[in-house]
Formats: C-alpha cells, sequence, structure tokens
C-alpha cells in the first residue's frame, strides 16, 4: 500500500471500544499519522457538542454522519435537514410512540427518552434530559440529524412523506435520521475535493452501517475487525478490533507510522 495523504476515522468501535476512553497506544498511532504527514478526520455520526476529547487535533470534523463538515478555517460542507420534513418525522415517531431527538451545532433537545434512545446516548457518554424547549428548537434553530430509538422495521415509517430524509444506522436499537442527499461518502467526497486529494490517496476505517459508504468512497476503506457482516462484506480490507488496537497493528503493518512507543497503559 502507497502512503496516503489522508485517514478518516469514525469514533465509537473504530478509534475508541463503546463507552471507553481512547488507549494510549490509539492516541501515539494517531499522532504518529501526523508525524508522518498523513492528514486525520474525524468521520462521526455525532453533533459537534458530542465529540468526545481525544488528545488530538483533527485536520477535519465530519459530523451529523456527513451533513456538519468543517476545519480550524472553514466551514466545508453543510447539509441540515428541512424543517418540513423535521416537523413530518416527529409526527412519524409519534405513530409508532416513540419520542426523539433533534440537533443542531450547538445542542440536543429530546421530546422524551425511552430505554432505547437513553442507551444509545449513554453509548457517546451523554446523559441524555427531555427538553423543555424542544417546540422552541424545532421552531427556531437549524436541525441537521435526528435519533430515535426503533427497529429497522420502522425505517420507512419514520421517514414516510419527506422529502430529503433517510435512515442511516450503527446500532440495531435505534437510528438516525440525515438527510437522503448526504452520507460520511458524500462528505468524504467534499473534504477531498476542498483539500485537493484523489480519492485513491485517501483511506478510512469504520465498524458500523453508517459507514458503509465511506469504506466504498475511498481508495481503500478497512472494516474493523469488530465491524458487523455487512461492513466486512464491503471493505477493501479488515483489521483488528478496537479493543486489540487494530488500528495501530494495521497502520505499523503497512508502513503508515514510525515505531508507537506507548508512554503507559
Amino acid at each position: 500500500m502507497s502512503k496516503p495523504k489522508i485517514i478518516f476515522f469514525d469514533i465509537d468501535g473504530t478509534l475508541i471500544e463503546k463507552k471507553k476512553s481512547i488507549t494510549p497506544k490509539m492516541l501515539e498511532t494517531l499522532h504518529a499519522l501526523q508525524d508522518n504527514g498523513i492528514m486525520i478526520c474525524i468521520a462521526s455520526g455525532r453533533p459537534p457538542v458530542q465529540l468526545p476529547k481525544l488528545g488530538v487535533d483533527f485536520d477535519a470534523y465530519l459530523t451529523f454522519n456527513g451533513s456538519y463538515c468543517y476545519n480550524d478555517q472553514d466551514i466545508v460542507f453543510d447539509n441540515p435537514l428541512r424543517q418540513g420534513d423535521v416537523l413530518q418525522m416527529i409526527q412519524n415517531a409519534q405513530k409508532i410512540n416513540r419520542p426523539l431527538a433533534v440537533a443542531t451545532k450547538t445542542r440536543i433537545a429530546a421530546n422524551g427518552v425511552d430505554e432505547d434512545l437513553k442507551e444509545y446516548f449513554a453509548i457517546g457518554g451523554t446523559d441524555l434530559k427531555v427538553a423543555p424547549d424542544f417546540d422552541v428548537v424545532v421552531d427556531q434553530d437549524t436541525v441537521y440529524q435526528i435519533m430515535v430509538g426503533c427497529r429497522e422495521k420502522d425505517y420507512d415509517g419514520l421517514v414516510a412523506n419527506t422529502q430529503n430524509a433517510k435512515v442511516t444506522a450503527w446500532w440495531d436499537r435505534a437510528a438516525d435520521i440525515i438527510p437522503a442527499t448526504g452520507s460520511k461518502g458524500v462528505a468524504i467526497e467534499k473534504v477531498l475535493d476542498y483539500y485537493q486529494i484523489p480519492v485513491s490517496e485517501a483511506i478510512a476505517f469504520g465498524d458500523g452501517g453508517n459507514d458503509i459508504e465511506m469504506l466504498k468512497t475511498v481508495g481503500h476503506g478497512v472494516a474493523m475487525g469488530n465491524a458487523t457482516d455487512d461492513v466486512k462484506e464491503i471493505a477493501d480490507d479488515i483489521c483488528g478490533s478496537v479493543q486489540d488496537d487494530g488500528i495501530f497493528t494495521y497502520c505499523k503493518k503497512h508502513n503508515l507510522i514510525l515505531v508507537v512507543l506507548v508512554k503507559s497503559f
């Protein structure tokens, strides 16, 4: 494998084990990639306000499953949900007795909390609470993503009668709803165009269903060892699991990093 110019990383289940912190070895791997002249970017379903502090400055951030992408200087891609679709999906969720949470650039607001939605946010370290001003947020703020506890059988109903919305999911008990014109793959195309980097010089690591388009978009898509089967099927390669610092082993094997000296565990 030739040296890439840029690497995109999902967070949960990829950079960090769910509900845990980044390991010292993984953190040093990220720094070593930058030391080797490789750009590193987050590509997550999380909103900006829910990004964890990982101890490294990434070159770019793809949030809301790619609907809002930015770096220290610019907004690279901005693709919110339509307000009419948001209102429709609130009604759709009510029909199946499901609360939901809407996410803006600066906050998350929920109109209720059930066990699935609570656990969904707990994976990312957030204790979700009902927002007393939920209706005001929906009316006045720009919503980029909706999160709702559900099952696959509920997907079509949740986006019924919307003009530009689709479901993407990395967990079988909940889903993210984003613009139909967006995805992590679309966002990566925008970021590569911004930096003038060919697709062939981009790598991505992911583990969940919402990473599939990302792995298919880059020149070389790598599924984690703990990835779901559908992700592994479309990936160009498979590395070790997040529990075993699979990205470190993969980067070392392919000479993407030099020696990583872990100070402590």
